[in-house]
């Protein structure tokens, strides 16, 4: 790696020490808000009268709504800026899990589910663009990491918050699957007033960055932009039918299948076990914060070596080689517990090598729309296999049954991304659908 100058440091610094723990912060909300619901249905299905198919279909809805309004999402964001679009987005979501506390049955947790996913979409994918605007491509993958450290901490922190608000079931006369979503709305609305204050949409009007850092800044970015792209200018419909596109997003399918089915069915997996509700939340927490812990080494490995092939395709293998292990822990728990920490290090190992690589690979013009066509897409394919979770298990009585097609589609997309990392030759570097 080259020597690193004063003047990158200082402007990476300030950078980093302005926006990444805020993002972190409303991106730890943003996972928990999602999954929360993991630990809320060990009563609240009970209470509302949901089956287990019907509330796999609700978390599937969640998806659909993501998918249908991530890349206008992303393209407002690009057009509005990040300030006002990302405060408009957690301010609609908080309020809308507050809401989730008025569930009565089906009906109003399908349609629930569904504004949430509509609220939340372009989150993910607007702040990986965001990070865009504000480094290098030498430090994409582990910024990408350490915000995404929020996923993690947000089950292995959150898992437990939730697990308490469970027990304040009767106070004011609410249930304690209640009390989640009011307690964990609340915080979301606050931080979305907050990002008026907080974020600043591009480098260039920052008052906090000096003239020197700023151009420093505007030069490096400009100097290290590939001069072609794999997936270079194009209308947004041919851009929507790109293969290079799709290869991407079936690559991400596998990770995004992964998190999204652990966090709607692992506390239920738990507490399969026998174990209380307090306690199957707090032990859904021990991989999370094993993932926390450990994520950030692989993506400054990605960063110093620039590579991003392998460093995205080998975590998607651990998460297929995870889920045959839980597979047959044979009813042990700390050896499922142990697989599935390997699984959700995995997961969030691959995050910040694989949208590094996917920044790179689309042009300016099309990585708002590309990038949230990716995560929109990948996390539609999730919502499926949400839902084909509870149909496996309301037919068969396991969860881990439910899990298998995981495997399949985690093997393919660590193969996909080897077949796309690879170096294209000179001629090869064109346009993809034009």
């Amino acid at each position: 790696m080259a020597e690193v100058s004063s003047i990158e440091k200082s402007t990476i610094r300030k950078i980093s020490l302005r926006l990444i723990p805020f993002l972190m912060l409303c991106y730890f909300f943003s996972m928990l808000d999602r999954t929360n619901i993991g630990v809320a249905s060990l009563t609240m299905n009970a209470d509302v009268g949901l089956s287990a198919a019907a509330y796999g279909l609700g978390g599937s809805l969640f998806f659909v709504a993501y998918f249908l309004f991530e890349v206008p999402s992303n393209l407002a964001l690009q057009k509005f800026g990040a300030r006002r679009w990302m405060a408009r987005i957690m301010i609609t979501w908080g309020i809308v899990v507050i809401l989730m506390a008025l569930t009565r049955g089906p009906m109003s947790f399908y349609a629930l589910r569904f504004l949430l996913g509509a609220a939340e979409a372009g989150f993910f994918p607007g702040i990986v663009l965001y990070l865009t605007y504000w480094y290098p491509a030498r430090y994409r993958a582990q910024m990408v990491t350490v915000f995404s450290i929020a996923n993690a901490l947000s089950s292995f922190i959150g898992s437990p918050i939730t697990a308490s608000l469970m027990l304040a079931d009767g106070f004011f006369g609410l249930k304690g699957w209640q009390w989640v979503f009011v307690g964990e709305g609340v915080p979301t609305v606050l931080l979305g007033i907050a990002c008026f204050y907080v974020l600043v949409d591009r480098p260039e009007t920052a008052g906090w960055l000096t003239d020197a850092e700023k151009g420093w800044l505007k030069t490096r970015l400009h100097d290290e932009a590939p001069k072609d792209h794999a997936v270079g200018h194009m209308p947004l419909g041919k851009l929507l039918r790109n293969p290079y596109v799709w290869a991407l997003i079936l690559v991400c399918s596998g990770a995004s299948s992964t998190v999204a089915a652990l966090g709607v069915w692992q506390p239920m997996l738990l507490k399969a076990f026998g174990m209380s509700d307090f306690a199957a939340g707090v032990i859904n927490a021990i991989p999370y914060g094993v993932a926390a812990a450990l994520m950030i080494f692989w993506s400054i490995s990605s960063d110093r070596t620039g590579e991003r092939r392998w460093h995205t395709a080998l975590p998607l293998f651990a998460v297929a080689l995870g889920f045959v292990g839980v597979f047959f822990a044979d009813g042990s728990l700390i050896l499922t517990v142990v697989m599935l920490s390997v699984i959700m290090l995995a997961y969030q190992a691959f995050k910040g090598p694989f949208w590094a690589f996917s920044s790179q690979v689309l042009s300016p013009t099309t990585a708002a729309a590309g990038i949230a066509a990716i995560n929109g897409t990948s996390n539609l394919i999730a919502g499926g296999m949400v839902a084909l979770v509870g149909k496996v298990q309301e037919g068969t009585g396991s969860v881990m049954l439910g899990l298998m097609p995981l495997i399949l589609l985690c093997a393919a997309g660590g193969l996909l991304a080897l077949f796309l990392g690879r170096p294209p030759k000179p001629a090869a570097v064109v346009e993809v659908g034009a």
